[in-house]
């Protein structure tokens, strides 16, 4: 990741301007309100024959066809094949994006088609090294859905397949790219919450659906689906449509909430923090409510220790996943300071600075005479304890992406095809993908092992 252009190039086509704000009066210092609002620029562009982006898609699932709708939003991107083990999502591809598009279910027929220049990796987490090193070393551009991997071991291998082939490589955490996560790291990086104290981060899910119960298609058999190479390295079962549609229930091929969710979680935290992540994990949980079948957990709580850095100080990180919500459902993430808060979402963040609270109430005066609480008033008054380092004044105000924003699916796929079309980089890339997911998959680590794991995240390994 460079240092030096935090924000990559979708950025080169933004301003800083007046933006959809609410604010209390004066909650911005004199000379910040220029910097308010991060409005992108959807400029029409035209395309040579050379910057043409031909895109396949290996997985044509959930992710698959979201991540595809996303890439084709990105003007000069054409999808020419798809790849599928279940031939209802090869004839849902050609219903999508036309029957010209080649379809197989086999990935390798993909990567030696000469036409095709970029591709997307959208399995099970399984599937995600083999394929994503067999794309890059055919001389194919990869865009890799999280977690880049199932086992933290296997990362290197990732990094050092693209280093070697020169191609564009990038983790498909799609919020990565928003809008509120620059707004927030340009916030965080003017100090508009201080130091960092800790990180708050929940998702209640009160669906099946929510809960990966995904439905499964009435034609679903041996003859539709390959369930011999959906397994690959994965221990031999028989044939079981429970596992090839909901794979995210099991430790064989998907990666449990941890590497579901907690994985975006780490990308946008460590990209705001320009951080390395964790070094120590504890997890406890269970499953208390899906009794299907699965072995991952559906409850689980995760606290994380970050280590003193350059860029912030030491503090801790708690990850609540609930997929039985008692109250309907809903999300936050919430890094908190030693001078405010921020709520960070893709199109939002809202700031919260309060006093410090460091002049005492009526509560703890209640004990001292009339005579002796006015001493201690004009003694504390004398020390103006309630300043602060930031030249930010107290208040709450919530920054807005503009209405026409297509949102961070959209600009990460911007920035991968920039970066493709430009020779450029990603911030994104493996090394950043590996920390991610290292830190995310330390949960289950954790979980599984019945005890606190330490973590290197700068070197990328288990200690």
């Amino acid at each position: 990741m460079k240092k030096d252009n935090p924000r990559r190039s979708f950025l080169k086509k933004a301003t800083l301007t007046s933006a959809a704000l609410t604010a209390a009066p004066l909650v911005w210092s004199s000379g910040y309100e220029e910097k308010i609002a991060l409005q992108r620029q959807y400029a029409p562009q035209a395309f040579s024959p050379n910057d043409h982006i031909n895109l396949a898609l290996i997985g044509a699932g959930i992710q698959g066809i979201y991540d595809t709708k996303a890439a084709l939003s990105v003007a000069g991107i054409t999808l020419v094949a798809a790849c599928d083990l279940y031939t209802g999502r090869l004839d849902r591809a050609k219903e999508l994006w036309g029957d010209a598009i080649f379809t197989t279910r086999d990935y390798r027929e993909i990567l030696s088609r000469k036409d095709v220049d970029a591709v997307i990796v959208a399995t099970p987490d399984h599937w995600h090294q083999k394929i994503t090193i067999a794309a890059l070393e055919a001389g194919k551009h990869v865009y890799c859905e999280k977690p880049m991997v199932q086992d933290p071991k296997d990362g290197q291998a990732i990094i050092n397949a693209q280093r070697k082939s020169g191609k564009i490589c990038q983790v498909g955490s799609q919020s990565m790219a928003s809008l509120g996560n620059e707004k927030a790291k340009q916030l965080y990086m003017d100090g508009a919450i201080g130091e960092m104290v800790m990180l708050d981060m929940y998702n209640d899910r009160y669906s099946a659906e929510g809960a990966w119960q995904y439905p499964i298609p009435p034609d679903a058999d041996p003859e539709t689906v390959d369930f011999d190479t959906f397994l690959g390295g994965a221990p031999k079962v028989p044939f079981d449509t429970k596992r090839f549609f909901r794979w995210r229930n099991y430790q064989d091929y998907g990666t449990g909430v941890a590497g579901d969710l907690f994985v975006h979680a780490f990308s946008t935290l460590n990209h705001i923090l320009d951080s390395h992540g964790p070094n120590r994990a504890l997890s406890t949980g269970g499953l208390r409510y899906w009794k299907d079948g699965r072995d991952v957990p559906d409850v689980t709580i995760t606290l994380y220790d970050y280590p003193k850095t350059d860029t912030h100080a030491a503090f801790n990180a708690a990850f609540r996943i609930n997929f039985i919500a008692g109250n309907g459902g809903g999300g936050g993430f919430k890094l908190i300071g030693t001078e405010g808060e921020m709520e960070v979402g893709q199109n939002s963040v809202t700031l919260k600075r309060s006093k410090l609270g460091m002049v005492p109430g009526g509560y703890s005066m209640v004990a001292f005479t009339e005579a002796t609480q006015e001493k201690i008033r004009a003694g504390y008054a004398q020390q103006n304890l309630e300043s602060r380092a930031s030249s930010l004044n107290v208040g709450t105000t919530t920054w807005e992406a503009p209405r026409d924003y297509k949102g961070g699916h959209h600009d990460h796929f911007y920035n991968f095809f920039t970066a493709i079309r430009e020779k450029g980089s990603v911030v994104q890339d493996p090394t950043f993908g590996l920390r991610a997911a290292g830190a995310a998959l330390l949960a289950n680590e954790s979980y599984f092992k019945k005890g606190p794991v330490q973590w290197d995240p700068t070197g990328m390994k288990f200690i």
